[in-house]
C-alpha cells in the first residue's frame, strides 16, 4: 500500500537534492571564487568585499537547517508564495547550499600552487580567463569530492525539509516509519538514502581518481 508513497518520496527527494545542487552549486561555486579572488594578494584583492562575504557566510553557515526554514519562512513566502512544500523547502535549501558551496569551493581553491597562476599572468591571461583554464582545473579532483560530501548534506537537508511539507525520504519515514512505529518503513528510508550516497560518492572518487592519474 505504502509503495506509490515511497517512489513518489523519492522523486521528491531527488528533485529538492538535484535542483539545489545544480542551483546552489553553481551560484556556490561563483561565490567560491570570488571569495578566494578577493582575499589578500590573490587575483581580485579586495579587502572591503572579501569581509563582508566571509561574514555573511560565517553568519548563515552555522545555523541548523531546521531554524533556518523556520528562519527563512517570510521570505519564502514573498519569493515563492507559499512556506509549504516542496518548491517552498527548495528556496532555503538553495540559500543553504549556496553559502556551504562557497566555503568549500575557497577552502580547495587555496591549496592551488601560485606560481602557476603567476605563469598564467606573465603570460598575459586575464584574470577571469586564469579562473576559468588554471584555477578551478588546477582544484578539480578536490572539488568534485567537495561536491560529493555537499551531496550528503543537501539530502540530509531534503529529509529535514518534511517538516514543512516538503515531501521526500525523510517525509515518509516520519509520517509512515517512526509516528506509525513502523521500522520497516523507517529502515527503508534510510537504506535508499545510504545507498544514494554511496553511488554518488563511488561516482565521485572514479572521477577524482582519473583526473589526478592525468
Amino acid at each position: 500500500m505504502l509503495r506509490p508513497l515511497l517512489f513518489e518520496s523519492i522523486g521528491q527527494t531527488l528533485e529538492m537534492v538535484l535542483i539545489t545542487l545544480v542551483v546552489g552549486g553553481f551560484l556556490g561555486l561563483i561565490l567560491g571564487v570570488v571569495l578566494y579572488g578577493t582575499r589578500p594578494g590573490n587575483l581580485f584583492e579586495n579587502a572591503v568585499l572579501y569581509r563582508i562575504l566571509d561574514v555573511i557566510v560565517n553568519i548563515i553557515r552555522p545555523i541548523p537547517f531546521i531554524i533556518f526554514l523556520a528562519a527563512m519562512q517570510p521570505l519564502t513566502i514573498k519569493v515563492v508564495g507559499t512556506s509549504i512544500g516542496t518548491v517552498a523547502a527548495i528556496f532555503p535549501m538553495i540559500i543553504m547550499c549556496t553559502v556551504a558551496t562557497s566555503r568549500l569551493v575557497e577552502q580547495n581553491l587555496v591549496p592551488v600552487d601560485p606560481g602557476v597562476i603567476e605563469a598564467a599572468r606573465s603570460m598575459g591571461a586575464s584574470k577571469p580567463t586564469i579562473v576559468r583554464t588554471v584555477l578551478i582545473p588546477e582544484a578539480l579532483a578536490p572539488l568534485i569530492l567537495a561536491y560529493a560530501f555537499l551531496f550528503i548534506g543537501v539530502l540530509d537537508m531534503s529529509a529535514m525539509a518534511g517538516y514543512i511539507g516538503g515531501g521526500g525520504l525523510g517525509n515518509f519515514a516520519i509520517a509512515y516509519g517512526y509516528q506509525k512505529f513502523d521500522q520497516t518503513v523507517t529502515w527503508t528510508a534510510v537504506i535508499i538514502m545510504i545507498v544514494l550516497v554511496q553511488v554518488v560518492q563511488g561516482i565521485a572518487n572514479s572521477i577524482a581518481r582519473h583526473l589526478l592519474k592525468r
